[in-house]
């Protein structure tokens, strides 16, 4: 070897080794994760959908007298409330067309909030960490644990 050639690329360094490892190793965790909350939003919202079912006549006063939800009558509003709550959670919780019922289940959310004259603190809370996490899901898909990692790949073979 020449003076002026380069000298020999040296080995990675060990801390930069151990950091690739660990992050491998947490990614491993992702399709975990993306079920876990695919599993809690859908269950938050498939039981509020629940709640609306068990007493109708409530649940059109209160889209009526409290929750204002524009552009939508308020009879309206409470049955595509209450069907989004019911159908995009389960198709959710499945990973059947994971993105776009998180996409769906986040503008229902996105409409509660604004319906909402009176927020609580904790309630928007609540709110925003179920957007984050639909958020999430839109943007990384349901994962390798759900219907539609099982199902696109033989879709698109065809």
């Amino acid at each position: 070897m020449s003076p002026s050639s380069p000298a020999p690329r040296q080995a990675a360094h060990p801390l930069a080794r151990w950091a690739a490892r660990a992050v491998a190793a947490v990614e491993q965790l992702q399709p975990l994760a993306l079920l876990l909350a695919r599993q809690y939003v859908a269950r938050v919202f498939f039981l509020s959908g629940l709640t609306k079912l068990r007493d109708w006549d409530t649940t059109l006063l209160l889209f009526t007298e409290e929750y204002r939800v524009p552009l939508l009558s308020p009879p309206v509003a409470a049955w595509a409330g209450t069907a989004g709550e019911l159908v995009l959670p389960v198709l959710l919780a499945f990973g059947l067309g994971g993105r776009l019922a998180a996409a769906g289940l986040f503008v229902v959310n996105g409409v509660a909030v604004l319906s909402l004259p009176e927020l609580t603190e904790a309630a928007a809370q609540q709110h925003l960490f179920w957007g984050c996490l639909l958020a999430g899901l839109v943007l990384w898909g349901p994962g390798r644990w759900s219907v539609d990692a099982l199902w696109w790949p033989r879709v698109a073979r065809r």
